[in-house]
């Protein structure tokens, strides 16, 4: 096994996850003669419906792991919670891209704030809590304000509390399950951006244009490019995301997503968090640019060269959530719009059943 092959057309990439990303991971492979193959525990992966060949098995099933590992490459993912015994499990038998430790960072928070910190890019202030008084103590440090998040395992809104009021701290560790957390400084931003950026196995690295993201219910609504920025802007989110990945060593596309703070008409970012995959607000690369974060992902794990991360249009991207995803024909109708379903069964109340990009002429 070595961390330098690269592939052919023809060969086997795994994943690890068999969810949308997962899915549209799979469909650029398949545009370049690759193959993929997914491993995943839920039977009814959407992944499964486009891909060469899937494995059905718990991610800690070792039998199971061995045979995919026998199957495949290189082996990649398409979620960050990946256990990380299965991740190393598998390293030890083919090469892992990204690799374990971009898995080890990601999956704690306070692991990350560490890394970044350590890696030189802006940050919100934060504290390590342990404990409902150190909570106490962090918000008094913090200026009576936070946001209080489990290290582990929260994501969409979900594991973490807001404290704007001396009403809100009473209790916050219990409202988070009493798990280890982080206490961040609020921040007063001005909105919330990301970067993909793409890294591979030669050390080359290529970010694309920030985009401005709006949420709604903690979930991605809208990503929009151009996101309203100065150039210095730009190239400094840029810059950010391309040592955040160096630092890493890391290759494949990774989201780092951003605060936007104006005083008066100065910009500064401070970075958020990183998720070592392709990311939701990077849905606008696959039809306002000529490659995808979808092709450039696999591009870098296949140890290729990544390709152009120009935009020559513009694009909002548009989550569709829930029910939102029955409008599909009303979408179709509309000239400037391209859809992607994802295919799943079951349409629920805050699930992310599809999205659409719509696109327009390049204005900056």
């Amino acid at each position: 096994m070595s961390a330098s092959i690269r592939l052919q057309p023809g060969d086997t990439i795994g994943i690890l996850g068999g969810g949308q990303l997962g899915r549209m991971l799979t469909q650029s492979a398949a545009s370049m003669g690759l193959k993929t193959h997914i491993f995943c525990p839920d039977q009814n992966s959407p992944a499964f419906d486009v891909c060469a060949q899937y494995t059905v098995a718990a991610y800690e099933d070792t039998a199971a792991l061995e045979a995919f590992a026998d199957a495949v490459s290189v082996v990649t993912y398409e979620f960050e919670n990946v256990p990380g015994p299965t991740a190393q499990h598998l390293a030890g038998k083919v090469p892992v891209r990204p690799g374990v430790r971009a898995l080890e960072v990601s999956q704690d928070r306070l692991f990350e704030k560490e890394f970044l910190k350590k890696s030189g890019v802006a940050i919100a202030d934060f504290a390590e809590i342990a404990s409902q008084a150190d909570v106490v103590t962090a918000v008094q440090d913090f200026g009576g304000q936070g946001v209080l998040k489990t290290r582990r395992f929260g994501y969409d809104g979900k594991g973490q509390t807001m404290i704007r009021s001396p009403e809100d701290i009473g209790g916050a560790f219990e409202r988070i399950g009493n798990a280890p957390a982080v206490l961040e400084a609020l921040i007063d931003f001005d909105c919330e951006v990301s970067v993909i950026v793409a890294r591979d196995l030669d050390g080359n690295s290529a970010s694309y244009d920030i985009a401005r993201n709006h949420h709604e219910n903690h979930i991605l609504k809208t990503s929009t490019v151009p996101a309203g920025v100065s150039k210095q802007t730009l190239t400094a989110a840029r810059q950010m995301a391309e040592r955040i990945v160096s630092s890493l060593d890391y290759v494949g596309v990774m989201g780092v997503e951003m605060f936007l703070v104006r005083d008066g008409d100065a910009e500064q970012l401070l970075v958020n968090e990183i998720a070592p995959r392709v990311h939701n607000s990077g849905h606008w690369t696959q039809d306002a640019c000529l490659t995808s974060q979808f092709d450039q992902h696999i591009r870098a794990v296949a140890g290729w060269p990544l390709g152009p991360v120009d935009r020559h249009s513009d694009a909002v991207m548009e989550n569709l959530i829930g029910r939102d995803a029955e409008d599909w024909h009303g979408i179709l109708k509309d000239p400037a719009a391209q859809l992607h379903l994802y295919g799943k069964a079951e349409i629920r109340d805050g699930r992310k059943m599809g999205h659409v990009n719509r696109i327009s002429p390049k204005t900056r």
